[in-house]
């Protein structure tokens, strides 16, 4: 007796000693976190680049490279100069603070949970990247590199960081318990916003709907999407931060909505242009990756299936009768397939979390109407936000070097005038 006694003792010790022990990093953890963060990083350089680059002309090709390469660096920079600790430091509804400026005081052994929190900084940094990025493909083939950056500037600092704080850094939206596992808003329609700002500023390339603009490369869209579905599984498996239950959740899921939004996709294009075409089944990747990015971690399987199949008809929808109603020139579709399948993603992801249809269930005091209810406030909120962010930025870049190449240097191609090179030489 006095020998069980003293063993239940011992364990009821060990086990006070271990709540109380300091967390240690994990090797497994950081070594997952490592590679999901070179995943994403691969996801901009080359996963959007080609993509981006293989749907505009040859002519354009090169800007675009340049212009995602040059992004990605600069808010590489940014992220580290300023935009982690106000992203993800201690402060109000909207910003952290400065309390991590140039990553002073963030040291090697420093953990975010079970791992380090450089790490960490980077994982959170690729996001940041990767956001921007997109937002080039909404106006490509006409707009200014000098005005690119200008605008990258304002944009990341005035709303990227500013969501990523409301969503994921301890502000607002996050407070009020909105769903958003991996980006439906911070990225998604954070940037498909800003794009579609851009190209209603920038207004329509030269011959739009008056002689075809087509892409120059369709195995270089093929080989981007790729890039980015392999990618993505950093993006949102590694949205979990460990090597768990959830991780794995959330890699199935993206398998299963991409599948399904692909086949989605297909059907449509097939039932209304007569063929099924690769771009059409390509674009379905984007959107169904797209779609589940926000849900990835909390509903079941079949759930991930039904959102990637309601994206991919809703990626239809969104590049051919919305772009229609919209009058825009959006070159690469970045509204209709991301901003569309986001704000879709974000808003199913309030009713599929819900147990009774495999997810793992609200918060406590939440049901499928409230968190439908706060789902829609961020979305509302990502809208408005970045879009008078994204106004305010085009237009002091419109004003310091002006948004738009003259038109006979869009004529002649944005690789030659911009860059002084060319992708193609006989």
């Amino acid at each position: 007796m006095l020998k069980k006694l003293s063993l239940v003792f011992g364990l009821l010790v060990s086990g006070s000693v271990l709540a109380n022990e300091v967390p240690i990093a994990n090797k497994a953890d950081n070594g997952f976190m490592i590679i999901c963060t070179a995943l994403v990083l691969f996801m901009s350089v080359p996963g959007i680049a080609l993509f981006y680059g293989g749907l505009l002309r040859s002519k354009n090709v090169l800007s675009m490279l340049s212009q995602v390469l040059v992004t990605f660096s600069l808010i590489t920079v940014l992220w580290i100069t300023y935009g982690y600790t106000l992203s993800f430091g201690q402060g109000n509804w909207f910003f952290g603070n400065f309390d991590h400026f140039l990553l002073i005081g963030v040291k090697i052994t420093d953990l975010s949970g079970t791992i380090y929190e450089l790490i960490w900084i980077a994982f959170q940094g690729s996001f940041a990247c990767i956001t921007c990025c997109l937002i080039l493909g909404a106006f490509a083939e006409r707009i200014r590199f000098s005005a690119v950056l200008i605008f990258m500037v304002i944009w990341f600092t005035f709303a990227y960081i500013p969501m990523a704080h409301m969503v994921w850094g301890g502000g607002i939206l996050g407070d009020e318990g909105a769903l958003d596992f991996a980006g439906g808003t911070v990225v998604h329609i954070n940037a498909s916003v800003a794009g579609l700002i851009g190209a209603y500023l920038l207004k329509n390339r030269i011959g739009y709907n008056r002689e075809p603009l087509k892409p120059f490369n369709l195995p270089y869209v093929y080989l981007g999407a790729a890039i980015l579905y392999i990618g993505w599984f950093g993006f949102n498996a590694g949205s979990a931060t460990q090597a768990d239950e959830i991780a794995s959740l959330a890699f199935i899921n993206t398998v299963a909505a991409t599948a399904a939004a692909v086949l989605a996709w297909t059907i449509a294009e097939w039932v209304l242009r007569g063929k099924p075409s690769c771009l059409g089944a390509a674009s379905g990747v984007i959107a169904g990756l797209v779609g589940i990015t926000p849900a990835a971690g909390f509903v079941g399987v079949g759930g991930a299936m039904l959102i990637g199949l309601i994206c991919g008809f809703a990626g239809v929808w969104g590049v051919s009768s919305l772009k229609k109603r919209l009058k825009i020139d959006d070159t690469c579709d970045v509204f209709g397939v991301h901003g569309v399948c986001g704000i879709v993603g974000c808003l199913l992801t309030g009713i599929f979390t819900a147990e009774s249809l495999g997810g793992i269930g609200y918060a406590q005091g939440m049901n499928m109407l409230s968190q439908l209810g706060i789902q829609l406030l961020s979305v509302i909120t990502c809208v408005v936000w970045t879009a008078i962010i994204a106004l305010i930025g085009y237009k002091i870049a419109d004003l310091s070097v002006g948004l738009r190449v003259s038109e006979e240097h869009e004529r002649e191609g944005l690789d030659i005038n911009s860059h002084g090179e060319s992708a193609f030489n006989s």
